[in-house]
């Protein structure tokens, strides 16, 4: 399955979470690089924040600026899954990159006997209006300090509570076919930072 072909159901998904948006964060980089799109200095500014919860198995986030949907936004989206097997402890800093069967067009599957269960992309969609203003985490970590137990009826103030620091490596994976997955030119260290708690309720937009 291609990159494009598995990310864009999962975020489509988190378009749909119940919640009011409120919380605080920032997500910010020295130097961002999307291809056609940006390259230099990144500020997010969020003020939209957006969880949802499927199954038990997965819970994904969504850090943002405005309410309006993905494809007209700048965000992030936290995609946590494994849940039931490997949920991310509290306190400790947990591998974040690809989804586990997720490439560029192009690029043979390679077996990882310890996949990352984290995974986040970062769209630019407000800002460049570009066909490809996506770019996905390859590395880095993310630390929790609180994580919402992920029950949409939830009625524990502590288990609706999310907060998390991370700090991750981003770039276009179909750049780096047969490129230095290193290089400085083709990747960007991003650094974030949010904490809301869920509360359900009708979205601040009809995403449907």
């Amino acid at each position: 399955m291609t990159l494009l072909a598995r990310l864009g159901p999962l975020t489509m998904l988190l378009a749909l979470g119940c919640t009011v948006g409120e919380g605080e964060g920032w997500v910010k980089s020295d130097r961002l690089f999307i291809e056609d799109c940006w390259t230099g200095s990144f500020n997010l500014g969020p003020d939209f924040f957006a969880g949802n919860s499927h199954r038990d198995e997965s819970i994904q986030f969504r850090i943002q600026r405005g309410d309006n949907i993905e494809e007209h936004s700048d965000g992030v989206v936290i995609m946590l899954n494994e849940l039931k097997t490997a949920r991310p402890p509290i306190g400790e800093a947990v591998r974040v990159g690809m989804p586990v069967g997720v490439q560029a067009p192009g690029e043979p599957v390679v077996y990882d006997p310890d996949p990352p269960t984290v995974s986040l992309a970062l769209y630019l969609h407000d800002s460049c209006h570009a066909q490809n203003g996506t770019v996905y985490s390859i590395d880095g970590t993310i630390t929790f300090t609180s994580l919402w137990s992920g029950d949409l009826n939830e009625d524990s103030a502590d288990k609706r509570l999310t907060e998390a620091t991370f700090d991750a490596t981003f770039a276009d994976p179909r750049l780096l076919l047969g490129e230095d997955p290193n290089d400085p030119e083709l990747t960007s260290r991003v650094t974030g930072y949010f904490r809301f708690f869920f509360q359900r309720g009708q979205p601040a937009q009809p995403f449907q």
